[in-house]
């Protein structure tokens, strides 16, 4: 039975946590084993804190040439994800086994304990196809939901800021993600449906309060967005850290989002959620599996063959709309 176990995942923030089940599975196999998680610079720690994983480090495909030279077979086994030659090279020299997606190359191949089949392109959910891994040796899913853990000290940072900035009453409390990065712009949905989408919001809950998140690429209209709402709102997009982010959203009685990052941080926090996903990238692939609450609007054209092309303002406010009025008929917000 492995004692030390290494999980390489290194990838941006959905990715990050689509991997999470599949490290439950491990954890869940093997309980008595220390397990070691290492992700990208600047995503790792939305992976802090699970309680199946002893350390979260971090690793890059430009650090990893440097590193493992001297604690040699230090795992007994290692998962690595993706193709980065690098990562699969520093789990050769670190782990006596290696557990890794089959490579381009026949050499690498050859020095792996088991070489994974990646299924063909959307033919899988995300979490199934990581969990293929784990399934080369013969380890059973542990459930696939995502996972992630908000802290003590996090929640009460995040209800002592919404104490700070939104004003009593503040009922519904929303929060909104306009955009996704900027490489799968296909998948924004217009800001002016937004704004469209909170009118409807405000003239049913007169009280509610919009927090708007996403990075510093979205200014533009994250700022379009606060204006137009004015005091209804507080914009924290370009100034929180992924785990201020993820502690805010625990808070929230609803949460309205495009497919990107922290609509993922969202899903496995379980949370009241309303999804949007483009027909190219349609929710069976990539939504929140197991999750109690989510509330999913895909693009008209997802059942079809849809091009990044076809735009996402084809989901018409209304649906958006009536996803909303049944996940806050459904889940009651608090009153504050």
């Amino acid at each position: 039975m492995p004692q030390k176990i290494l999980y390489i995942n290194v990838s941006r923030i959905g990715d990050t946590l689509l991997v999470s089940p599949a490290v439950r599975a491990v954890a869940t196999a093997f309980p008595d084993a220390e397990i070691t998680l290492l992700g990208h610079p600047k995503r790792a720690e939305v992976l802090q804190h699970l309680s199946f994983v002893h350390h979260v480090g971090t690793i890059s495909k430009q650090r990893a040439p440097w590193l493992g030279w001297v604690a040699r077979n230090t795992y007994d086994l290692a998962f690595v994800c993706g193709y980065d030659e690098p990562l699969i090279k520093y789990a050769l020299r670190v782990a006596r086994k290696v557990v890794a997606f089959r490579q381009g190359d026949d050499d690498i191949n050859a020095r792996l304990f088991k070489a994974v089949e990646h299924p063909p392109f959307q033919t899988e959910h995300a979490v199934d196809i990581q969990l293929r891994l784990p399934a080369a040796v013969g380890i059973a899913p542990a459930g696939r939901a995502l996972a992630y853990q908000v802290t003590e000290a996090e929640s009460l940072w995040a209800r002592a800021e919404l104490a700070r900035t939104t004003p009593a009453p503040s009922s519904p409390l929303i929060g909104l993600q306009v955009a996704s990065f900027p490489t799968k712009a296909y998948r924004d949905w217009p800001v002016d449906h937004f704004m469209a989408l909170t009118d409807k919001i405000r003239s049913a809950w007169p009280d509610a309060h919009f927090l708007i998140f996403g990075g510093t690429e979205e200014t533009v209209r994250t700022n379009q967005l606060q204006q137009y709402l004015g005091k209804a709102s507080t914009l924290y997009a370009g100034r929180l850290t992924l785990r201020q982010t993820a502690s805010l959203m625990n808070e929230l009685d609803l949460y309205i989002g495009v497919d990107t990052g922290p609509t993922h941080i969202m899903g496995a926090l379980h949370r009241p959620m309303v999804a949007l996903y483009h027909g190219y990238s349609p929710s069976r692939y990539l939504a929140p599996l197991e999750h109690p609450c989510a509330y999913i609007v895909d693009h008209p054209l997802a059942d079809q063959d849809c091009s990044t092309e076809a735009p996402m303002s084809d989901i018409t406010v209304d649906r958006v709309w009536q996803a909303v009025a049944r996940a806050l008929s459904e889940h009651p917000p608090k009153v504050r």
